[in-house]
């Protein structure tokens, strides 16, 4: 095993950014991938209620998957700080005990999710024979969720390290475990929706295994634990979980606005903004990428007091998003006729992909700038930062703006009012990343964080 260096903190930071991010996108199209191939798959069975239940039950994972993604962001700004302090022990240590309150935490919320799924499917909207496929869809996938979050927080941590390659591969691992699975368990053992769910339950064990593996070969391992150091890590820990969890679950909650503002115009008109949603991630991965990519870069220069990095890095990495959204919005431009036709798309339906792949995409500019605002406020000492953000983005600036452009243009207003929205935010984000930016290259890692400790303080909690 080796103890590598901070591997940000010296070198081109655009090669640092491109490099990071291109991975992370790998590993990010690779999910999405298994999730079309799941909905292929069960498509072919032609029974219409068992993809209804994947859709429901996909609505629940999503808030399940949320705890993964703040815990990864939260144990990776901690280990990417103490590389970039040159402090290897504490690096190793913060692994270990956070790999341990996300395993705690993670089944604890796994069970209460359990307990709960009737109810849950319930307030989605699932009723009769489809509210039962998704019950016990869901019962099997959900106790898998610890692994889930082992799999996310192994890669933030291979991240913080600088080894964006292992973490992709962890994700591509499970994908093809998944996808290989999913024909011999669903047409070969006739098991229908529960192959579906069990090709699931092994692809998140894969990619919990393959992610602590090159931790432990490469990265120093994970020492034991002691009650000390978890003392002391948990109050990091859960004060840029906590909003990080609650940052993802703005995005749902945006997404249900949007469908309800857009089932006034029609079916056809659910169908455009259904397609323009599944074109969005994959046309945009990189971006996507972009906060998980970004965040070691920005954490290890700030552990290390380069303030003048962070701020180049912030810089670098908008430009970075710039250059990706202009090449991508050009080719979804010159071939929105191929993709209307192949979606055998028309009407209102094609009217909003030729708007989505004309001036709607490249207005995508301004959520890259959202997300790497995000990672700026998560790895430098203000999470809360970009739950604010997202939640205002979601919320606030959603609402009336999706309502006034519907009621200008109709149903292609709604993704208008929805882009706008996003424009509103990145804005903001900007300026109060810049901020946050200058003021902690003169407060130092432990005076910002502890700012942003105020709120768990008041509970008694101690650093």
């Amino acid at each position: 095993m080796s103890e590598a260096p901070a591997k940000f903190v010296t070198g081109s930071l655009m090669r640092h950014v491109t490099v990071m991010s291109l991975t992370s996108s790998v590993g990010i199209m690779a999910v999405f991938l298994v999730d079309f191939i799941d909905m292929v798959f069960i498509a072919m069975l032609g029974k219409a209620e068992l993809a209804a239940a994947i859709g429901y039950a996909g609505s629940i994972l999503f808030f399940t998957t949320s705890f993964s993604i703040g815990m990864a962001i939260a144990v990776g700004a901690l280990v990417a700080r103490s590389l970039g302090a040159g402090d290897m022990a504490a690096a190793r240590a913060r692994s270990s005990h956070g790999l341990i309150y996300g395993v705690g935490f993670g089944s604890a919320f796994a069970l209460f999710v359990w307990l709960n799924i009737p109810l849950f499917v319930g307030w989605i909207g699932a009723e009769g024979e489809t509210a039962t496929l998704a019950e016990g869809y869901l019962r099997i996938i959900v106790p898998s969720l610890p692994f889930l979050v082992v799999g996310m927080m192994g890669g933030g941590i291979l991240r913080a390290h600088g080894d964006a390659r292992r973490a992709m591969m962890a994700t591509i691992y499970g994908g093809g475990v998944n996808a290989v699975l999913d024909p011999i368990l669903i047409f070969g053992f006739g098991l229908d929706l529960t192959g579906a769910a069990l090709a699931s339950v092994a692809a998140r064990v894969v990619i919990g295994v393959t992610a602590l593996v090159p931790i432990l070969r490469h990265h120093g391992g994970l020492p034991r634990a002691d009650l000390a150091g978890m003392a002391r890590d948990f109050v990091p820990l859960v004060t840029i979980g906590f909003p990080a969890i609650l940052t993802q679950l703005a995005t749902p909650v945006g997404q249900a606005i949007v469908t309800r503002s857009m089932a006034q115009y029609g079916l056809e008109a659910v169908a455009g903004m259904a397609i323009v949603g599944r074109l969005m991630p994959v046309s945009f991965a990189v971006i996507f990428a972009l906060s998980g990519a970004v965040g070691p870069i920005l954490g290890q220069n700030y552990g290390a007091g380069r303030g003048d990095r962070v701020r180049r890095g912030f810089n670098a990495a908008l430009i970075f998003a710039g250059g990706v959204i202009v090449v991508i919005a050009a080719v979804l431009f010159g071939l929105r006729g191929v993709i209307v036709d192949l979606l055998d798309a028309t009407g209102v339906t094609r009217d909003l992909v030729y708007l989505f792949c004309g001036p709607l995409a490249l207005l995508f500019f301004f959520n890259a700038v959202l997300f790497v605002a995000n990672a700026a406020f998560n790895n430098l000492g203000h999470p809360f930062y970009s739950t604010w953000m997202n939640w205002g983005r979601n919320t606030v600036a959603m609402v009336p703006l999706v309502w006034v452009c519907a009621t200008l243009f109709g149903a292609p207003g709604v993704l208008i009012g929805q882009s706008l929205a996003g424009v509103v935010f990145g804005v903001i984000a900007w300026v109060l990343a810049r901020r946050v930016i200058a003021q902690g290259g003169a407060a130092g890692p432990r005076d910002s964080f502890a700012r942003e400790g105020r709120l768990l303080s008041l509970l008694n909690l101690r650093k």
